[in-house]
C-alpha cells in the first residue's frame, strides 16, 4: 500500500490527470508486488467498464443536454419568478428554485451552473445585485444538481456499492429539498440586509397560466424518469433511455427550440463526458482489486469497530475525510475510491448503504465549490469573470445550508431512508 500511495502522490504532483495517475500507480503496484498478475490487467480494466447499469450514465447526461438545448432554462426561470419574484431578492430566490428544478432534469451540478448561471448572473447584475453575490449563490445552489434525482453520481455509486438506483434517487430527494429551503432562507436574510430589489410582476391570470404551461413539460420530467424506476416500470438504464426520448420529443415537437443540427454536437459532448468517467472507472477498478488483495476494507472495518468509539464520533471523522477528499478530487473518482474503503466499515456499524451513499454524494457536492479543484467554481468564473477565490468567499454563507443538511442526514437516518422504505419496501 505504501508503494501505491507514494506513487499516486508523485504522479499527481507531476500534474498527471487523476485517472492516469490511478492507472500508473496501480500498474506500479502490480509490477513490484504481483508481477504474475500483469497479463490479466487488460481483462480487469475491460471488466471494470463492462456494466449494463452504467449505460444509464451517458443517457442521463444526454437527456440533460437535450433539455438544456431545448430552451428549458428560460422557461424554468420564468416559472420560478411567479412564486418568489415579488419578494425582496426575488432573482436570488429564483436562482435557488431554478437550480432545484434543473437538478431534477440534468443530474449534474456543473450543467446547472453553466445553464442557470449564463442566464441569471448577467440579469442579476443588471438589477443591482453584486457580481459576487450572483456568482456565489449560483455555484452554491448548483450543488443540488447531484443530490436531487436523477443524479449521475448516484448511478456511479450504485454501480460500485451494488445498491438500488431507485432507492438512492429517493434517498437524495429530501436532503436536496432541505438544502434548497435553507438556501432560500439565507438568500432572504442577505437580501433584506443589503436591500436587494423585488421584481415588478404584473402578469394577468392568463399570462401566469401560460407560463406554467410552458414549464410543465420540464416540471414533470423528474417525476417521469424517477417514478419509472421507483415503481418498477423500468430499470435505471431503461428509464434513462425513456428520458432521452421524452427530452427529444419535448424539445423538437412541443417547445420547438431544439434544432436537429445540434444533435451531433450534443451526442459528442455526452460521449466525451461519459468516456472521461468510464476511463476513471476502469482504472479505479485496479485500486478496488488491490484493496481486495490486501484486504484493506475488512482490516479498516475491524480496526474501526475495535476502537470501541461511539458511532457518532466515527461518522464525524468520516465526514471530515469526505469533505477533505472532495476539496482535491473530483466527484466521480472520489466515489470510486472512497466507497470500497468505507462502505464495509459503515455497514458493520449498522449504517445503511443508501444512507452512506447520500452522505458521500452530499459531502462531495460541496467539493464542487471549494478550491482548488471546484469544477462549478471554474465554470462560474468563466461566466462572471471573477476569480474562483472571490466566488468561493461569496458562496460560503449559502454552503452553510449544505453543511447543516449533511450533518442532519448523517445523524438522522430517516431523512435519507424514510422515502425509499415507504415507496420501495
Amino acid at each position: 500500500m505504501l508503494i501505491l500511495l507514494v506513487s499516486l502522490t508523485i504522479f499527481l504532483l507531476m500534474g498527471i490527470p487523476i485517472a492516469y495517475s490511478l492507472g500508473l500507480s496501480g500498474f506500479a503496484y502490480f509490477a513490484l508486488v504481483h508481477p504474475e498478475l500483469l497479463p490479466i490487467l487488460p481483462a480487469r480494466l475491460y471488466a471494470g467498464m463492462n456494466s449494463y447499469a452504467m449505460i444509464a450514465m451517458p443517457l442521463f447526461v444526454f437527456m440533460g443536454l437535450l433539455m438544456n438545448s431545448g430552451g428549458i432554462t428560460t422557461r424554468l426561470i420564468d416559472f420560478s419568478l411567479l412564486f418568489v419574484g415579488r419578494f425582496r431578492g426575488g432573482l436570488g430566490l429564483v436562482n435557488v428554485i431554478a437550480s432545484m428544478i434543473f437538478g431534477g432534469i440534468s443530474g449534474s451540478s456543473v450543467s446547472d451552473t453553466a445553464s442557470v448561471g449564463a442566464v441569471l448572473i448577467p440579469e442579476m447584475n443588471k438589477k443591482g445585485y453584486t457580481r459576487e453575490f450572483s456568482s456565489g449563490i449560483t455555484v452554491a445552489s448548483s450543488t443540488m444538481g447531484m443530490i436531487i434525482p436523477p443524479s449521475v453520481p448516484m448511478v456511479i455509486y450504485a454501480y460500485v456499492s451494488e445498491e438500488s438506483v431507485g432507492r438512492l434517487f429517493l434517498g437524495g430527494l429530501i436532503p436536496g429539498v432541505m438544502i434548497g429551503i435553507l438556501m432560500l432562507g439565507i438568500t432572504t436574510g442577505i437580501s433584506f440586509y443589503r436591500k436587494y430589489p423585488k421584481e415588478d410582476l404584473r402578469q394577468t391570470g392568463k399570462e401566469k397560466f401560460i407560463l406554467t404551461l410552458r414549464a410543465f413539460p420540464a416540471l414533470i420530467m423528474p417525476v417521469f424518469v424517477v417514478g419509472a424506476v421507483v415503481f418498477g416500470l423500468a430499470t435505471a438504464t431503461e428509464s434513462a433511455g425513456l428520458g432521452v426520448l421524452y427530452a427529444f420529443i419535448i424539445g423538437l415537437v412541443v417547445i420547438r427550440e431544439l434544432e436537429l443540427k445540434v444533435i451531433p454536437r450534443l451526442l459528442r459532448d455526452a460521449i466525451q463526458t461519459s468516456a472521461t468517467v468510464m476511463i476513471i472507472i476502469a482504472l479505479s477498478k485496479l485500486y478496488v482489486w488491490i484493496l481486495a488483495l490486501e484486504r484493506i476494507p475488512q482490516s479498516l472495518a475491524l480496526f474501526v469497530t475495535g476502537l470501541e468509539l461511539p458511532v457518532y464520533v466515527i461518522l464525524f471523522v468520516v465526514l471530515a475525510i469526505i469533505l477533505l477528499v472532495g476539496t482535491f478530487v473530483d466527484v466521480s473518482p472520489a466515489i470510486l475510491l472512497l466507497t470500497p474503503v468505507f462502505l464495509p466499515a459503515m455497514k458493520m456499524m449498522g449504517i445503511d448503504g443508501i444512507q452512506f451513499g447520500v452522505i458521500l454524494i452530499s459531502g462531495l457536492a460541496m467539493g464542487l465549490v471549494t478550491p482548488p479543484v471546484g469544477m462549478c467554481l471554474n465554470v462560474c468564473s468563466a461566466i462572471s469573470k471573477l476569480q474562483i477565490g472571490t466566488i468561493f468567499k461569496a458562496a460560503v454563507p449559502f454552503l452553510l445550508a449544505n453543511l447543516v443538511t449533511l450533518i442532519l442526514i448523517t445523524y438522522i437516518p430517516a431523512l435519507s431512508l424514510w422515502l425509499p422504505t415507504l415507496l420501495m419496501d
